[in-house]
C-alpha cells in the first residue's frame, strides 16, 4: 500500500508536468480517512488551480477553510477562484473574513484585496491595500504596474514610495 505522503508526491510532480488526470488518479487513490486532511486538500486546489476548475477551486477551498482555518492557502484560493469568475465582491468579502486572521502575516492578500478593490471602483482602498502588501514585500509594487486588475492605480503606483 502506497503511503498518503508518497501519492502526494506523485500528484504533485505531475502537476508540474501538467499531467491532471495522473494528479486526479493519484488523489483519489488516498484513502478515504485522508482525503479532508489539510495537506490532500492544498494539493486538490492546486490541481484545479492549475486546470483552471474555479467552481472546484471554491468547493476545495471552502473545504480546506472549515478544516484549516489558520492556512491562508484557502482564503486566497477561494477568493481568487471568486475573482476568475468575475464575482469581485464575494472575492473582496472572503478576503475581509480572512483579515483578522492573516493580515497581519499574508502579504497575497492586501494585494488581492487591492485588486478586487481596484476593479469595484474603490480606489483610495485599492492603493491602501497595495502600499501595505508593498511593505510587506517589495515585489509588489512591481507585479502590481503589470496587473491589468490594478490598471486605474498605474499612475500612483509609479509614484509610490520603495
Amino acid at each position: 500500500m502506497i503511503s498518503t505522503r508518497r501519492h502526494l508526491q506523485y500528484a504533485s510532480g505531475f502537476l508540474e508536468l501538467d499531467m491532471f488526470r495522473d494528479a486526479a488518479r493519484e488523489l483519489q487513490a488516498i484513502t478515504r480517512a485522508e482525503q479532508n486532511s489539510p495537506k490532500v486538500l492544498s494539493i486538490r486546489i492546486n490541481l484545479h488551480m492549475q486546470a483552471r476548475q474555479w467552481k472546484r477551486v471554491i468547493t476545495v477551498s471552502r473545504q480546506l477553510v472549515k478544516v484549516e482555518p489558520g492556512d491562508d492557502k484557502g482564503w486566497v484560493s477561494w477568493a481568487f477562484a471568486l475573482r476568475e469568475l468575475n464575482r469581485i465582491e464575494e472575492a473582496k468579502q472572503v478576503l475581509l473574513k480572512a483579515l483578522p486572521a492573516h493580515g497581519q502575516t499574508c502579504d497575497v492578500l492586501h494585494y488581492n484585496l487591492a485588486c478586487y478593490e481596484c476593479l469595484l471602483g474603490n480606489l483610495p482602498e485599492a492603493k491602501r491595500y497595495l502600499a501595505t502588501a508593498a511593505r510587506k514585500d517589495k515585489h509588489w509594487k512591481e507585479s502590481a504596474l503589470d496587473d491589468p486588475d490594478l490598471k486605474a492605480l498605474r499612475p500612483e503606483i509609479k509614484q509610490m514610495k520603495e
